[in-house]
């Protein structure tokens, strides 16, 4: 298991826009990717899951994958949330 965290730096937090960007990078990935914050784990595939967290700016964000391409899916969504300015 290969697992990153991050910190919110987007002003709306992971809103509808950002989480679906999430969850469609996370989707191209066979590993199990979960998202944590405040001790509450979802499944980063999960637009629902992810929207469910209500993660805002400032928030901690612990992503983890696990499986036969886990490093490159936290290299992936490590990209992605740069990449957007959702993270850092």
């Amino acid at each position: 298991m290969v697992e990153k965290t991050f910190t919110i730096v987007a002003d709306t937090g992971l809103h509808a826009r950002p989480a679906t960007l999430l969850v469609q990078a996370a989707s191209k990935f066979d590993s199990e990717i979960q998202l944590e914050y405040k001790g509450k784990k979802v499944n980063l595939k999960s637009i629902m899951g992810v929207m469910s967290l209500g993660v805002g700016k400032g928030a901690a964000i612990t992503i983890s994958a696990e499986g036969n391409d886990e490093q490159e899916a936290i290299n992936s969504l490590e990209d992605t949330l740069k990449k957007e300015g959702l993270a850092e």
